[in-house]
């Protein structure tokens, strides 16, 4: 087991620094940040003096160079437009983005895998393909399309919940958290709502179709012959077989929600990092959006490097092969 999560761990790290060249090379190629820092009515020399303040004036393997000697010593540098460490400005974006996708993800995960093995238990039963019939639209339409119906429908029609931003915040241990408050909680329910709509349908469909196949096979038939009531098999045995695949899709939807939560976000004028790096695209902050898209991909890896534990942790059958 030691050696395997050592190989994982340096598998990583060549991931980490292919990656890191690649999303340099390819934010570095978009525009000229110049253009956007300053004003078209500025002298030459002030134009030349800031771009060599920013560095921009060194050939591209060495601003890369730079750039990978700063990432190793926790520096991603400053950024452009905001003028402060990148470090703490994601930071201090990172909890309002995390709190919507565990709101989202986790809320999905809940509801969706019990609906999904009902559906797969009773699939003659008008409430299983009422439940398929919704994932299905849960699949099927547009993100932005559902956040500005909630809004129509909630904020501006009904009036019982706020239309964006985060609202009341608690500090915990230096962290701004909404969850903690109710008027955190109004804000945050729309997003979370609009972003775990797909992840809900996703987690539907695929439980039903484990539960669909577990529920015909051996282990199921033996269970019931020894006597064990109905909720022991199911959740005892049937949910423990079919939740590698589920947490599989768990860690892959947790990663890509929090990477790509920007519509969401940005619909609803949540603070979080999605809204960061719109704004960084649309003023060439190329420090920032560097050091996001390292960000997603050290989550993503790391991410996948927990589902391997958790495999462990569930199928004996990997904790003796790895053994």
């Amino acid at each position: 087991m030691v050696g395997f999560l050592i190989q994982r761990l340096l598998q990583a790290a060549v991931v980490m620094v292919v990656i890191s060249a690649m999303v340099f090379v390819g934010v570095f190629a978009i525009g000229n940040p110049i253009d956007v820092l300053i004003s078209p009515d500025v002298t030459q020399q002030i134009r030349l003096d800031t771009i060599k303040a920013y560095g921009l004036d060194q050939p591209l393997w060495r601003q890369y160079l730079t750039f990978i000697t700063r990432l190793v010593q926790g520096n991603f540098g400053r950024s452009f437009v905001f003028n402060m460490p990148v470090l703490d400005l994601i930071l201090s974006r990172l909890p309002a983005t995390l709190e919507l996708t565990l709101a989202a993800v986790l809320g999905a995960a809940l509801i969706g895998v019990p609906l999904g093995m009902f559906a797969g238990y009773r699939p003659d039963s008008i409430a299983a393909k009422l439940l398929m019939g919704l994932s299905v639209l849960g699949f099927s339409v547009p993100t932005f399309w559902i956040g500005l119906i909630l809004i129509l429908v909630f904020a501006v029609n009904l009036g019982w919940l706020p239309a964006g931003g985060r609202g009341a915040t608690v500090s915990v241990l230096g962290v701004e958290w909404s969850f903690l408050t109710l008027e955190g909680l109004k804000h945050l329910l729309l997003p979370a709502l609009t972003l775990s709509l797909f992840r809900l349908a996703l987690m539907i469909r695929l439980a039903r179709a484990g539960m669909r196949e577990a529920i015909l096979s051996d282990y199921v038939k033996f269970a019931r012959a020894q006597g064990l009531s109905e909720a022991k098999v199911i959740w005892g045995h049937v949910l423990k077989n079919i939740s590698i695949p589920i947490v599989t899709v768990f860690g892959l939807e947790f990663g890509a929600t929090l990477a790509f939560a920007v519509v969401t976000e940005t619909i609803f004028s949540w603070p979080g990092l999605g809204k960061l790096i719109i704004d960084s695209i649309q003023s060439l902050d190329r420090p920032v959006m560097v050091a996001y898209l390292m960000l997603v991909a050290f989550l993503f890896i790391m991410i996948n490097f927990v589902v391997d534990i958790a495999y462990a942790a569930l199928d004996p059958r990997l904790r003796a092969g790895r053994a």
